[in-house]
């Protein structure tokens, strides 16, 4: 048996796990990370950065990098079409109400965005990646993992999964998750676009929903809703079916949805919630789709995750570089994490509610929704800085009566430096760095 030892220990080579490495690695804390696969996966992964993790990435110095590599989304566009597919109402979410240098997101390769993490970490001699390797439990002290028939043990001060949904961390840690479905699934698959169309589109009517997210290189992702169940009878169609469901919907993707030619191309992907309980205990935390799965709606998890590593690495380097290793301190990780993590759930939650039922009153409601939501300023920008991760602005019940049409829009903008003091401070990402806390 190969034994190692290491600061942290990392369970899990995705964005969460590698952007947490660097974090760490930047700050000379020594890293050993285990990627259990050896290639990159089959199954679709997280595309769109949100303005904060813009802005951590920034920190990280991969802001320019990662922009040079992304298709720049200033705007969404909203469609709500007729049974007749005629427009009956366009609104649009736009990130230009954000003010500052984080106003938009951006669309990125996954495995792209991972080369970028993973190269800038290697750089750091005290970093080291384990590819091909499965973290298989935990003793009291080590993480034990395998690589082929070889047994590696890994002793470290902390221990950390990033490892997705079925997490070998968690299982650990004895956390328990209480899972939520839904009535539908998605439809998922990359296609080339027409080079003027970068802007993003989510069109729907009252029992249908498509969204296409442009990519680099004249590529756009696209998810489409089907009713749960629908995926085995649809395969059966010709693939000519499935290329007249988005041309109906969306005209703009005519000539380029043509070309996939196999539905073997096409993914499955089943939208499903959960938040654990907590993500610290003793020595070991989880982070991202191990602490919390999100509905795809609004592009949120690979972000939540990003936002995780940003709060985790910066606590730890600290309790290292203090000497202030006490284990509950931890525990500030969760504090930071776990409002900001359920705020996002339950918003991408009512998104999914939103779209998850073939009635016209639901089309309705959700139409006048986001009519309102564009017309009131004070609306447009709490939508959006939720959205961002720049901060976090609840709605109350005065809102929910305008976005029902039972008060007035307020028509008066917002000031930008009354924007930014909704924006999360340095303060209320690492509160521990007030003097005495930590």
């Amino acid at each position: 048996m190969k034994l190692m030892k290491t600061d942290v220990f990392i369970s899990g080579g995705g964005i969460g796990g590698l952007t947490l490495a660097l974090k760490l690695v930047q700050r000379g804390v020594s890293v050993v990370l285990a990627e259990r696969m050896s290639s990159p996966p089959s199954t679709y992964k997280g595309e769109l950065l949100q303005p904060k993790s813009m802005q951590i990435f920034d920190n990280l110095g991969l802001f320019d990098k990662i922009r040079a590599r992304s298709n720049e989304l200033k705007v969404l566009d909203m469609l709500e079409l007729s049974s007749s597919l005629k427009v009956l109402d366009q609104s649009f979410m736009d990130y230009s109400v954000l003010p500052g240098k984080y106003n938009a997101s951006y669309m990125v390769p996954h495995e792209e965005l991972k080369e970028m993490l993973l190269h800038a970490a290697s750089e750091f001699a005290h970093f080291h990646y384990l590819n091909g390797t499965a973290c298989k439990g935990f003793t009291s002290h080590a993480a034990l993992l395998q690589k082929g028939k070889k047994a590696i043990e890994v002793e470290a001060d902390f221990f950390f999964g990033a490892e997705g949904r079925s997490s070998v961390t968690r299982k650990a840690m004895d956390i328990e998750v209480k899972q939520t479905t839904y009535n539908h699934h998605f439809l998922t698959v990359t296609f080339p676009r027409a080079e003027n169309f970068t802007d993003g589109k989510i069109i729907s009517t009252y029992n249908r929903f498509l969204g296409l997210f442009p990519l680099p290189d004249e590529k756009v992702r696209s998810v489409y809703l089907i009713p749960q169940g629908d995926y085995k009878t649809l395969k059966e169609k010709p693939i000519s079916h499935f290329h007249k469901l988005y041309t109906d919907l969306a005209p703009v993707v005519d000539g380029y949805v043509q070309q996939l030619d196999d539905w073997k191309k096409i993914q499955l992907m089943v939208p499903i919630m959960f938040h654990a309980p907590l993500y610290v205990k003793g020595n070991k935390a989880i982070l991202g789709d191990a602490a919390h799965a999100v509905h795809p709606m609004a592009g949120e998890g690979m972000n939540m995750a990003i936002q995780d590593a940003d709060i985790l690495g910066e606590l730890t380097a600290d309790m290292l570089e203090t000497g202030k290793t006490d284990l509950g301190n931890l525990a500030w990780y969760e504090k930071v994490r776990y409002r900001r993590a359920d705020h996002v759930l339950q918003l991408s939650h009512l998104a999914a509610l939103a779209y998850s039922f073939p009635f016209k009153p639901v089309s309705f409601i959700r139409k006048r929704t986001f009519e309102r939501m564009e017309e009131d300023p004070i609306l447009h920008f709490k939508q959006m800085l939720n959205v961002s991760g720049l901060g976090m602005w609840k709605e109350n019940v005065r809102d929910r009566f305008i976005q029902g049409g039972l008060m007035p829009v307020r028509p008066t903008a917002l000031p930008a430096d009354f924007k930014e003091l909704k924006y999360f401070t340095k303060e209320d990402d690492y509160p521990w760095k007030v003097e005495g806390l930590l």
